[in-house]
Parts: structure tokens; sequence; C-alpha cells
């Protein structure tokens, strides 16, 4: 792929990794993954501090970390150093705390997601995996473009001026696209059109054969109870759901995806269905439709997946986990997940 680096062996996949919060458990796993990655080589994006404190509490020999000024002096290291880069000043040991997020905290993870999808997208690195951020510790900095913020997926699209993209989640159990994301319940009727609903199917689609290798089947949630009974409980499924499907089935002929789209289907028979692999995935209309099963059977190996983006990203599942940061006690699964994923799509 165009942007890899060449060495003796062969091209190497470059990964960058925005670690999260300093005060979750984010430096804890993104430290614990790099150091068992022999694939691609992995940049970690983050305050030193944080993450040599990580790696001793995991038993992680710290000289193996090396500060570095740059990203393009990170892929010049030995084999078994683990690059940091902090493009940020040094954080203090109280704006690190486990589990006591500050505001500099807050400032210092939005700074470090910035510079990492900035460097992917500059082809310095060939994709970017993000660790678990706090909405309210990036919202109440008060850093420029805190405001706005309502996680990766919609912060990544502004930042690179993305067209279209689409929240998913990746598991061996199941996967799913979301056609909203982070909006409150009152507020996804009316977001629920053909367009966003033909986009997420596409997506997801298009992820399922490429990871595959075959042609898929997916299934288009309903938003209603059962399908909305024929308009009796609700009408959303004939006037935007339905539409959407007949948009997707056009568009995957056009790009010769070869999937299978059926729906809408009621929510709760689609995602057993799915698990029971009557489908490769599932089209969701809100985000716990979506994540409450992926929770349910794929916890741990799940992937956070931005469809649509210029660049490759991929994330964890779950979220900074306070109440064990700094206990030493994370498990490493979600973060190592995303980083596969992230070097198949590369």
């Amino acid at each position: 792929m165009t942007g890899r680096r060449s060495g003796g062996s062969g091209s190497v996949t470059r990964v960058v990794v925005s670690v999260g919060c300093p005060c979750g458990i984010g430096p804890e796993v993104s430290v614990v993954a790099a150091a068992s990655e022999r694939r691609a080589r992995v940049l970690l994006v983050g305050d030193f501090g944080a993450i040599h404190d990580a790696a001793q509490g995991r038993g992680i020999d710290v000289d193996r970390l090396v500060r570095v000024d740059s990203v393009e002096q990170a892929w010049s290291l030995r084999e078994r150093g683990i690059p940091v880069w902090q493009p940020t000043r040094d954080l203090p040991a109280r704006d690190r705390k486990p589990g006591k997020p500050s505001k500099a905290a807050g400032a210092a993870q939005l700074a470090w997601i910035d510079a990492a999808c900035d460097a992917v997208a500059r082809r310095s690195a060939d994709a970017l995996v993000t660790g678990p951020v706090s909405k309210e510790a990036i919202v109440r900095s008060g850093a420029p473009g805190s405001r706005a913020f309502l996680g990766h997926t919609e912060h990544l699209q502004r930042r690179l001026r993305a067209r279209e993209v689409v929240m998913a989640f990746w598991s061996p159990a199941l996967s799913t696209s979301l056609v909203t994301t982070h909006l409150a319940l009152s507020a996804v009727p009316r977001a629920v059109t053909p367009a966003r609903v033909a986009s997420a199917t596409y997506w997801l689609a298009w992820l399922l054969a490429r990871d595959k290798g075959r042609a898929t089947r997916v299934a288009v949630a309903s938003l209603n109870p059962h399908a909305g009974e024929g308009g009796l409980l609700g009408r959303e499924e004939r006037t935007r759901i339905v539409p959407g499907i007949v948009r997707a089935r056009t568009r995957l002929r056009a790009s010769r995806v070869r999937a299978t789209v059926d729906g809408p289907v009621p929510a709760e028979s689609a995602f057993r269905l799915a698990v029971g692999q009557k489908w490769d995935g599932v089209v969701a209309m809100y985000h716990d439709q979506a994540t409450i099963p992926m929770k349910l059977v794929g916890f741990g190996d799940a992937v956070n997946v931005s469809l649509g983006l210029p660049i490759v990203r991929t994330s964890v599942d779950h979220g900074t986990a306070y109440d064990r940061a700094g206990t030493w006690t994370a498990d490493a699964r979600g973060i190592q997940s995303a980083l596969a994923l992230a070097l198949r799509l590369v």
C-alpha cells in the first residue's frame, strides 16, 4: 500500500496509537499492545510519564520506551524499541492521576488524537488506532475544538473533511453499523433518513466483503418494535428505511460489492439471527441498539471502526475504566483486536 515503509524484510505497516485519557486504562492497554505486536511498527502518541508508569506497572521493560521528536523518527528505531511521541507538554503527576481526569488531561488527549490523525493523513503512517477517551474531560477542558467533541467518529470526520462516515463495530461473533451515533434518543427518528440508512448499509457490506473475501449478507434492523407492524407502531420503516435499502442495493451493485441486503427486520430478531450466522452483520438505527448486543456477544474482542474516512481508523469498544486505572489489571484484548483489524484494512 502507498505510504508503507520498505525495509530489509519487505514493507512494514506503521500504526500510530493515540493512547486516550492519561488518567484511564488507555496508556496501559496501549503499551501492552505495542510491546507484544510483531506484525507492524507501533508508535504511541501520549504523555511519556503516563506510558512509563503503565509499562512499569505491567512489568514491561521501561528501557524499551524511546521518546521520539517526530513520527518519522519512530520508524528508524530498533525493532524491540517502543517509540513514544509526545506532541504536548509533560503532564504533572496530578494531571495524570489514575481515575481523576483533569482539564489538562482532557486537552492533552484531544491534542494526541489530532496529531496522530494528521500523521496518517499526510502518509507518515498507515493507520490510526485510538484508545479510550473521556468525552466529558475533553469538552470541559476548554481546548480549541473541544466544545463540539461528541466522539472520535464525528471529530475525525470534521478534521478530515470526509463526506460521509459510518460508525461500525466488528467482532468475530457479530458486526454492526450505525445509522445514527451520539444523539439523544428523542432525536433519532428524524435523523434516520434514507441517505443515512443507505450509507450505513453500504459501508457495512463493504467492510464484511473485504474481511470475509466473499459475498456477504446484511440485515437492516427496524427502528420501531416488530418493524412497525405495517405502520401501526410507526411509519419510519416504510418512509425512511425501505428507501434507504433500495439506495444501498443500487450503490453496492454499482461498486461491485457482492452483498445481499434484507430488511427492515425486527431488531430483536436481526441480532439474534445474525449471531446464529443467518446474516454476517446488522445495520442498527441508533447507538444502543448496536452496542448492547455487541457488548453482550463480543465484549473484549469487538473493534470500533470508522468507515468512509480517507484513512484507516480503528478503536477499542470500551471506555476509560477509571475504576480500574492504576491497578494494572486492564485487559488489552480490545486494542490488540483493533490493531489486528487495522492491519487487515491497510
